[in-house]
């Protein structure tokens, strides 16, 4: 079958076999997969599920997928753009898939985004992406991706998958995450997500240069984590932060 620029098909058992188990722990009746190619996590999938949607974009392996298939009640394919398919008609699900390397963050966005319904994604990424995703403070990998996932996920390095575990191979390492969903979510967690992305805009600057015009200066400065960069500072301490900063200049403005 021939192969269109940018696909890399994960062709090592073993690596299908953790992703399938990884995805699949315990009873998981239904598992939705981005990008199933040619079919072979689909199969390892198959045996761990009773229900599969598996979402393809590409006509031709679409395609080779209705045929290799349709003789299974399990399977249902889906021909589309996973960033323009409404994920949450498929829950409660698992959600896994090799991802395509240049549409990673907005799918992990997707997943997010969704509800308790869907407690866990297992995806193949790019390894600096992992790296990005469950990265500490302190870290030069440690970014607003980081605090934006892990508010909402416990991240997980499940294994790493080298360059010759792909027919062709990519030019970069690769890895397994496991997203598993947090089930203490802050209720205002999009005003925190909101903050971080502002105490990310910059990531050379400091918070307080960074938050400079959406909080008093005066307000900003009598914290001691002003001269920290965002990168410095864990997503608690972020939480906490917000917290802070809003509980002043709500006291500020009674007081007035």
């Amino acid at each position: 079958m021939p192969r269109k620029l940018g696909q890399h098909f994960l062709v090592r058992q073993a690596i299908l076999e953790r992703i399938a188990d990884a995805a699949c722990e315990g009873a998981t009746p239904r598992v939705i997969e981005i990008g199933p190619g040619r079919g072979a996590l689909t199969r390892h999938l198959l045996s761990r599920t009773e229900e599969l949607h598996a979402i393809e974009l590409d006509d031709l392996l679409a395609s080779y997928l209705d045929t290799e298939f349709r003789a299974d009640s399990r399977f249902h394919l889906h021909r589309g753009d996973v960033l323009q398919i409404d994920l949450a008609q498929w829950g409660p699900a698992a959600i896994t898939g090799n991802l395509p390397y240049y549409i990673t963050s907005p799918i992990v966005e997707r997943f997010l985004a969704l509800d308790e319904g869907f407690p866990r994604a297992v995806f193949l990424v790019q390894k600096e992406v992992a790296d990005r995703l469950r990265a500490s403070p302190g870290n030069r990998d440690y970014g607003f991706l980081s605090v934006r996932t892990q508010l909402f996920c416990n991240v997980e390095l499940i294994l790493k998958a080298p360059p010759s575990a792909f027919a062709p191979p990519p030019k970069v390492d690769s890895a397994v995450v496991r997203l598993t969903r947090r089930t203490n979510v802050p209720e205002n967690v999009k005003s925190i997500v909101q903050f971080a992305s502002r105490c990310f805009a910059q990531k050379r600057k400091t918070v307080r240069n960074n938050l400079r015009g959406f909080y008093d200066s005066r307000v900003i400065d009598s914290l001691p984590e002003a001269g920290l960069r965002a990168e410095q500072i864990s997503v608690q301490q972020l939480i906490e932060l917000q917290a802070k900063l809003d509980g002043i200049t709500k006291t500020g403005s009674a007081a007035r």
